[in-house]
């Protein structure tokens, strides 16, 4: 099972990620856009995520992934609850967020 702080480490070591609490739940952003953010509990994580992938995304491990709450259905989100996944797939998931949100250039730069 994964922790908040295993996402915040992950979060916190891609360029240009800040972290803010709104709303007493934290979220990372690049800029004004959150790519990732943890309920309120920190037993859930919301993250960037094609929308036209996220059903069959959910479908595929409802064990493990939710659609996003009906107010966040407009944006490309989709969450995950943590104790179902490993370190290996959170990095995945939150480099994957990242990467949709930040500037090509420079996912490019970081990954290589």
């Amino acid at each position: 099972m994964v922790t908040a702080d295993d996402v915040r480490q992950v979060a916190m070591s891609l360029p240009r990620t800040t972290e803010a609490v709104v709303r007493d739940r934290v979220k990372y952003r690049i800029g004004r856009i959150v790519y990732v953010a943890l309920s309120a509990d920190e037993t859930r994580m919301g993250f960037a995520f094609p929308k036209a992938e996220r059903v069959a995304l959910v479908e595929a491990e409802p064990e493990k992934f939710m659609m996003p709450r009906p107010s966040d259905e407009r944006y490309n989100w989709v969450r995950v609850r943590l104790a179902a996944i490993d370190e290996a797939e959170l990095t995945e998931l939150v480099v994957e967020a990242w990467r949709m949100c930040v500037p090509k250039r420079v996912a490019a730069a970081h990954l290589g």
